[in-house]
Order: structure tokens, then C-alpha cells, then sequence
């Protein structure tokens, strides 16, 4: 057993907003109230104060790069889960972009089972089609059937429209995601960099805008003609949010639900500056844009537009990152700064309430995937993070492998005081 006190308990996916007590019994969720006593909850109960902190369910990013297998220099299950914890993250996403791809059964149960050994739930998405080569679909039943729950080459555009089409075709037919990285290559000059000031400011061509706005447009309409269930990836562009908002439009107005997109807490933090200023510390796919962009994903954020933050979570080495601009990978870690950057960027300049963070990060993206995850209801999973939104922090000391942050020094608000997953303490500040 285990008693959660005094604690302001907000739970969107069902609409609790009072402050409270959780009673947690056998890893599930068995009570909340206004108050329970330590003689309710009984004399061998774990007592936790969470006086001045809010209780919400454990948050969930379905966007993350644990690069195992193939890639274990820059991070793997092990860290990458000791850094979503951190992160209050009960449930992650894995991308399939490993080496070998998670394009067959056997690369597939090699995560699955060393996801299990860790204290994270970790689930992953396999790739759409083979080898992530944009040519043969992949066996989409037989790895859904082995525990995949959802479809994306991220990290890939996927070119051939018909290709695609039929896709999205399959994945309504199984009722999963298709997640999809929205960056025609054949516009970019080099990657990471904003085409304008950023781009400028290093001498190079860099990564257009239209690049996402025209995959975006292309891909939506195949979704909004299939049905099935998108997600716009890591959107960058004021005019992709605008078509994600038109295409939800859309898809309402024929009683569906379908048409889903996400913003990492970079891309809502962050403009083409800072890439100036950080270099390749804030190099990352698709790139920071200027201001007006980021206002109008925090818009999108705000309105619904945007359903989900996830991080896009990707590691890579000291020694790759020091490489000059045009040739250091694209990305930056997120697991242990998503919240804070949530709480500092957006809660605090009253953009998002404390109750539609948490929804972003917790109810939407568990329910896009359908994954038990993201709610405090009776009988659910114990999966809660308890974090103080006033107090500050600043960021170091990465529990991940890599440490590719532009954040890396700055003091943000918000810290994660316990992460629990299924009753259990796994992560405790």
C-alpha cells in the first residue's frame, strides 16, 4: 500500500482538479479523496507528503530514441529509462531508426524484452517500411501481432505518395499510428539549420520551411482520404500548424478523430538563435525556426491543434556534436528537461494551464497509441508523478548517456520530486 498526501491531484483524462490523497494498492490506483487517513490506509502503508507539489499521472513521450540496438555509444534501454524516469516518463515510445531497424520480429523482441528489465514502460513503434529504404512496406500484421504499436521511419521522409498511401490504407485497417517525419530532402541543402539568419549566419543553404509544409500538406490529405490515424511529428512551421488545424476541421466535420501532431519543448522554446548561439547543440531535424513559428506552435498547443509534446529524444556523443555544423548529427536529448521546459516556457507565462501540460504530456499521446497510461482512474495502473512547479533547478548531472543540450546550465522551474511506476518508487529528488 502505499498513501499519497496532500498533493493538488490533476488528472485530465478524468477531469480531477482538487487537492487530495492517493491511496494506491497492489501497483493500481485505488482511491482518491479529500483526505484518507494512515488508519484507512493501514499500519504497513508507504506514506508519501506531497504537500505543495501536484500528483498527475506519469507522463508519456511518444517520440524518444533510446538508439538500442546498433547505436549504444550515444545512449541505450538501460540509461535512456533511468533519464525518462528522471523525467517523471512512466511509459515511453520508442522510434524504430536503430541499427538493425525495427522492421522484423527479431530486432522487435530484442527491445520489448530489455525493456522489461528496466523500471520504465517501454513500448516501440516499427517501421513503415523496410530497411527504412522508402521501397517494400513491412509485414505490418505480424509485427503488431509480436507487440509493436505503431508505424514511422522517422528520421526518414517517406517520398513515394502511393507508397504511403497504401500505408496509411494498412494502418486504418489495424487501427495504429503512422507517425511521419515531414522533410522533403530533395529542398534541403543542409540539414539542422534554418534557411534564413541561422543559415546565413554559417555561410550554407540550409533547411527550408517549404521542406515540412509541403510533406505535411501531401500527407494529411492522404489521411483525411484513408482515415487513418496520423501524427504529424516534431512540427515546426506556422503553416504546418495552420494545415493541421484545417485538417482536424476536416476530419471532425466526418465524425472523426484521426489527424494528430506534436511539438517537442525546443521547437516551443527555442528559435534559430539559439543555433546561432549554440551551435550544434541546437542543430536538430526539423530545425528552430524564427519567433512567429514558435508562437504559433504554442497557439497550436493552445487551441488543441497540437495535441501531444513529445521530445523527440535523441542522444548522441561529445565527439559527434564537436564536429563543424554541416557535419554533427541532428538532435538534442529531452527526457529530463521536457517538464520543466513546459512549466517555465508555458505554464508560467500563463500560455497553458498546469491541467492542459499535463494532458499534452500524459492523457493524448497514451491515448493516440492506446496505451494503458496517462490516467489516475480507480483500477488503472499506479503510474504518478509527483513534481514541485514552483521550485527551480539547474540543468546538469544527466542521468541519459549524452548530454546534447542547448539547456545544459540554465535554470529552469519545475522538478520532479517522485516518479512511481505501479505503486512503486523508481525515481525520487
Amino acid at each position: 500500500m502505499m498513501l499519497i498526501k496532500n498533493g493538488m491531484v490533476i488528472d485530465p483524462a478524468n477531469r480531477i482538479e482538487l487537492l487530495a490523497d492517493v491511496l494506491v494498492k497492489d501497483g493500481k490506483i485505488l482511491k482518491i479523496a479529500k483526505e484518507i487517513t494512515e488508519e484507512d490506509a493501514g499500519a504497513d502503508c508507504e506514506t508519501i507528503d506531497a504537500s505543495g507539489c501536484i500528483v498527475a499521472p506519469g507522463l508519456v513521450d511518444v517520440h524518444v530514441h533510446f538508439r538500442d540496438p546498433g547505436f549504444t555509444h550515444k545512449e541505450d534501454i538501460e540509461t535512456g529509462a533511468r533519464a525518462a524516469l528522471k523525467g517523471g516518463f512512466t511509459s515511453v515510445v520508442l522510434m524504430a531508426n536503430t541499427k538493425p531497424a525495427v522492421d522484423n520480429a527479431e530486432t522487435l523482441a530484442y527491445v520489448i524484452e530489455k525493456g522489461k528489465k528496466t523500471d520504465l514502460k517501454v513500448y516501440t513503434c516499427a517501421t513503415v517500411t523496410k530497411g527504412m529504404a522508402g521501397k517494400e512496406l513491412t509485414d505490418m500484421d505480424a509485427l503488431l501481432a509480436k507487440g509493436a504499436v505503431g508505424f514511422t521511419d522517422d528520421g526518414i521522409p517517406i517520398m513515394d505518395a502511393q507508397l504511403l498511401e497504401r500505408a496509411m490504407t494498412k494502418t486504418a485497417a489495424l487501427n495504429v499510428p503512422v507517425s511521419l517525419h515531414e522533410e522533403d530532402p530533395s529542398q534541403i541543402a543542409d540539414n539542422g539549420i534554418n534557411r534564413g539568419k541561422a543559415s546565413e549566419h554559417y555561410g550554407i543553404g540550409g533547411s527550408p520551411r517549404e521542406a515540412e509544409i509541403s510533406l505535411i500538406g501531401r500527407d494529411l490529405e492522404i489521411a483525411l482520404r484513408t482515415g487513418a490515424v496520423l501524427n504529424i511529428q516534431h512540427i515546426s512551421t506556422k503553416e504546418g500548424v495552420e494545415k493541421v488545424r484545417q485538417a482536424k476541421k476536416k476530419a471532425a466535420s466526418t465524425g472523426r478523430n484521426n489527424i494528430h501532431a506534436e511539438a517537442t519543448p525546443h521547437h516551443f522554446s527555442l528559435t534559430q538563435e539559439a543555433a546561432i548561439k549554440y551551435g550544434t547543440l541546437a542543430k536538430m531535424n526539423p530545425p528552430l525556426r524564427e519567433e512567429s513559428d514558435r508562437l504559433a506552435i504554442i497557439e497550436g498547443l493552445r487551441d488543441g491543434t497540437i495535441d501531444i509534446i513529445a521530445t523527440d529524444h535523441a542522444p548522441h556523443s561529445r565527439e559527434e556534436k564537436a564536429r563543424p555544423v554541416t557535419e554533427a548529427p541532428s538532435g538534442i536529448i529531452g527526457l529530463e528537461t521536457a517538464l520543466a521546459l513546459g512549466i517555465t516556457n508555458l505554464v508560467s507565462q500563463k500560455l497553458l494551464t498546469v491541467t492542459q501540460l499535463i494532458e499534452r504530456m500524459s492523457a493524448a499521446p497514451a491515448q493516440m497509441y492506446r496505451l494503458s497510461a496517462g490516467t489516475l482512474a480507480q483500477g488503472s495502473a499506479a503510474d504518478i508523478v509527483i513534481f514541485d512547479a514552483n521550485a527551480s533547478w539547474v540543468v546538469n548531472d544527466f542521468a541519459s548517456k549524452s548530454s546534447n543540450s542547448p539547456f545544459a546550465g540554465q535554470t529552469l522551474q519545475g522538478v520532479v520530486r517522485y516518479t512511481i511506476v505501479n505503486g512503486k518508487v523508481v525515481y525520487h529528488n
